[in-house]
């Protein structure tokens, strides 16, 4: 299994977030109060993109401050400047330009997603009404199996209670004659 890393980008984050302006970033993990010690898969990212915007980020040249950056750009020539600095996301900010011309294509895409994702979802259901019928087959396996002992027992009781009746069948005729033999 591989780790699953959930990043949350706050554009308007809350008080806490400001209480350090160097510290935009933050990689937590989930902890225990009791102190137990598990190593979950599940680890986060929390960006707080209004507090980098506020850092005076020239000096960091990196493909993290580019992506921040592009996702904190409001203006065309906070656009210009980043791609005079990072050239490679002027392809996005191209199609985001052809997006705006042509917002049937947005609403395309958008369809395309939610077919996927529904296509999706009836594949995941289908999974997992697949694994409960399997699971009440298996219990109902469990129960005919459970119920062929129960036969079983029931059906050597029956045996048993036949011999039974054979045998006071038996004594009476027994006892019958004993009785004639007295007379």
């Amino acid at each position: 299994m591989r780790k699953v890393y959930t990043i949350i980008l706050f554009e308007n984050s809350a008080h806490i977030f400001h209480q350090d302006p160097d510290q935009y970033i933050h990689h937590g993990k989930t902890t225990f109060d009791t102190g137990l010690q598990m190593n979950l898969l599940q680890e986060y990212c929390l960006v707080a993109l209004d507090v980098f915007r506020k850092k005076t980020y020239s000096e960091d040249r990196s493909e993290q401050t580019a992506w921040l950056s592009l996702l904190i750009t409001e203006t065309i020539e906070d656009a210009e400047k980043l791609i005079t600095e990072y050239p490679w996301p002027e392809d996005i900010y191209k199609e985001i330009a052809m997006l705006r011309q042509r917002p049937e294509e947005v609403l395309h895409m958008f369809s395309e997603a939610l077919k996927i994702m529904d296509r999706n979802t009836v594949h995941y259901m289908i999974e997992e009404q697949q694994k409960e019928l399997e699971e009440q087959q298996r219990l109902l396996s469990v129960k005919d199996q459970e119920i062929h002992a129960k036969n079983k027992t029931i059906q050597a009781m029956n045996q048993k209670l036949d011999i039974q009746q054979q045998e006071i069948e038996a004594l009476k005729k027994e006892l019958a004659a004993l009785q004639a033999q007295k007379i």
